[in-house]
């Protein structure tokens, strides 16, 4: 009798090992993610860092490489690029997507409207300089922009049909409720706000079209450290110049990489 309850019991723990064993693989293929990063300077990490890890300014405190550091992806490629436009990650960026592909992120849109520019003019211009270089590229946004992320929208998803794709938006610059705020005027501030925030929803419009896309939006997420802020997540005019404007290294964990980690 003690033999056979002992082959018995024998039996029940190796089908449960088994089970165990089984369920353990299963998730850890389910898991796996082969991950592409695709994008603008505020995916490579551009005002990030000191120094940088090529001429992209990709940086080890942007939010690919922090969700690739805190996940391990069986693959990764960072293909951000400061400096990026649409044509850019078309032309340049896409090769690694493939049906292996499950996680894609991008920040793409700014340059197509030239916020750089927008930026210039606005610090060193006046209020109606800014004005009208808002104005110029809202309307590139809406009139121009939309054919271009489809384009790219489209090219991501014939060649990762299986991928999540999680599209990240562009910070509001400015704490518009703070009492102390040198180098802009009131007026150029809530403009540059508006701005961003009407960039952000074409890109977000664009985005739910595609099945497997998720638009996340980072603006409150910099609540409480925006410029103006006594702790902000990005930088005001700063040298080298082209970290003007950008998320710091607090912006990049503390604002991007939360919400990747929302979209995926």
């Amino acid at each position: 009798m003690r033999r056979a309850r002992t082959a018995v019991l024998s039996t029940a723990l190796l089908a449960l090992t088994t089970t165990a064993l089984a369920t353990d693989t299963a998730h850890a293929t389910a898991t796996a993610t082969d991950y592409v990063a695709l994008g603008d300077s505020y995916s490579a990490g551009g005002g990030s860092a000191t120094s940088y890890l090529n001429g992209c300014n990709q940086s080890t405190n942007a939010y690919p490489y922090l969700y690739a550091q805190a996940t391990s992806p069986t693959a990764f490629s960072f293909q951000a690029c400061g400096g990026a436009t649409t044509t850019d990650v078309l032309d340049d960026q896409l090769t690694p997507l493939s049906t292996s592909t499950t996680l894609v992120s991008m920040t793409i849109g700014g340059n197509d409207v030239g916020l750089a520019g927008v930026f210039g003019s606005c610090l060193l211009g006046s209020d109606s300089a800014c004005l009208d270089a808002i104005s110029s590229a809202g309307t590139t946004a809406n009139t121009q922009l939309p054919a271009k992320l489809d384009t790219v929208y489209s090219a991501i998803r014939s060649r990762a049909a299986n991928a999540r794709v999680v599209i990240l938006g562009y910070p509001r610059f400015y704490d518009l409720a703070a009492s102390f705020c040198p180098g802009m005027s009131a007026t150029k501030r809530a403009a540059l706000n508006k701005g961003a925030d009407v960039l952000n929803s074409v890109i977000r419009t664009e985005a739910a079209k595609y099945p497997g896309f998720v638009f996340e939006d980072v603006a409150d997420r910099f609540t409480g450290h925006q410029l103006c802020d006594s702790t902000a997540w990005m930088h005001a005019l700063n040298w080298p110049i082209g970290q003007s404007f950008h998320p710091t290294a607090a912006g990049q964990a503390g604002a991007y990489l939360p919400a990747l980690q929302a979209g995926a």
